[in-house]
């Protein structure tokens, strides 16, 4: 029996710098602002793919301080279903847009610039709310 086709699995990666996050401008399709992230390789752990790709999108070096959540609404990406896990990570130094990314710049995740891409409205609105009462989002609750 053949095994069915599974969605592929992203790590998403808000970094903190101060009081502000990284976001990027996206290079590709969808457009618009996004958190850095993107699809895991064989071989690599979902925390490492994070790590990674904030290296690759906004050149910095990150150290993850919790995981946010996981996004799964067969919806939530254009381009096909995707799964993704989003963790939090600080940082420090000057992000800068690479690979992926046309720009990145440091934003208040209260009031993001638009458009957002994805669900990203939804999980910073998540991350926020995480930070103002330390409770873990529920991102599996209908909306």
């Amino acid at each position: 029996m053949a095994r069915p086709k599974c969605p592929p699995i992203a790590a998403d990666i808000i970094t903190e710098i101060g009081d502000k996050v990284v976001l990027i401008e996206r290079r590709n399709f969808p457009p618009g602002w996004a958190i850095p992230g993107g699809f895991v390789d064989f071989g690599e752990t979902v925390e490492d793919a994070a790590i990674r790709e904030a290296r690759e999108e906004i050149s910095l070096e990150v150290a993850i301080r919790a995981l946010l959540g996981v996004y799964s609404r067969p919806d939530r990406d254009p381009r096909g279903q995707t799964i993704t896990v989003v963790y939090v990570a600080r940082a420090s130094g000057t992000p800068r847009g690479a690979d992926d990314a046309k720009n990145a710049r440091l934003c208040d995740p209260r009031n993001p610039p638009t458009p957002l891409a994805f669900d990203h409205a939804e999980i910073l609105a998540d991350y926020v709310r995480w930070l103002e009462t330390s409770e873990f989002p529920v991102p599996w609750r209908k909306r």
